[in-house]
């Protein structure tokens, strides 16, 4: 299904969108930081942090992003603005949760697979955007834009455990089939990982409720 705007629009959406909320791409690349420390920091701080975190970047997303800007020039914006402000309750409400998720990290498949996609959402991502000439601040930024964001996301569900995994991956995966149709259809290459790490996520939660992993590792009260 063809979108119903331009590459030229779409790009130029993310141009407005960047100018208006500056610095806080740099506010949200410093929360990605934040994120990563705890991660491997762990504990019962990091727990209740890190899904917090996400959770203001989620809500973020679809608020300033979806809703009050994307929305110009995709009808189908604001049911993405509820899907992101969803994901983002999930994540607040995981947080508080005294059974919700706790995070860990190895020297295992997972946490390389969840460190590799958080470092492509931050470092590799960005850099793709300026070889294909879209400019820092002319496409989609870590932590501000949804693509970027998914990623980083994704791989920091690589390293969380606990019921809440499957209910907190639906939509990252939703979006990264969405995110796949951007990529093809607007030849956005620093997509590309997106739909990768979506698929990723699937089969690695579907394998670890398939094989009763991670039920009962949940976080005490």
């Amino acid at each position: 299904m063809n979108t119903p705007f331009t590459t030229e629009q779409f790009f130029g959406v993310f141009v407005a969108y960047n100018a208006s909320i500056w610095p806080m791409q740099i506010i949200a690349f410093v929360l990605g930081l934040v994120v990563v420390a705890a991660l491997w920091r762990k504990g019962p701080i990091a727990t209740r942090l890190i899904p917090l975190i996400l959770a203001l970047l989620w809500a973020a997303n679809g608020i300033g992003y979806h809703l009050l800007f994307f929305s110009a020039i995709n009808p189908a914006a604001t049911m993405f603005a509820a899907f992101f402000v969803a994901q983002a309750i999930l994540f607040a409400v995981s947080a508080i949760s005294a059974r919700g998720i706790r995070f860990e990290t190895g020297r295992d498949v997972r946490t390389a697979l969840g460190a590799g996609f958080i470092i492509e959402a931050m470092a590799v991502y960005p850099i793709i955007g300026v070889w294909a000439g879209h400019g820092l601040m002319k496409g989609p930024m870590f932590g501000v834009a949804p693509c970027p964001t998914t990623i980083f996301t994704i791989g920091v569900l690589f390293m969380a455990r606990g019921r809440w995994v499957v209910w907190l991956a639906i939509i990252p995966f939703l979006w990264s089939l969405i995110g796949l149709a951007a990529a093809w259809q607007l030849g956005i290459l620093e997509d590309i990982a997106l739909p990768i790490a979506g698929a990723a996520l699937l089969i690695t939660v579907v394998l670890n409720r398939f094989q009763g992993r991670d039920d009962h590792k949940l976080v005490s009260p």
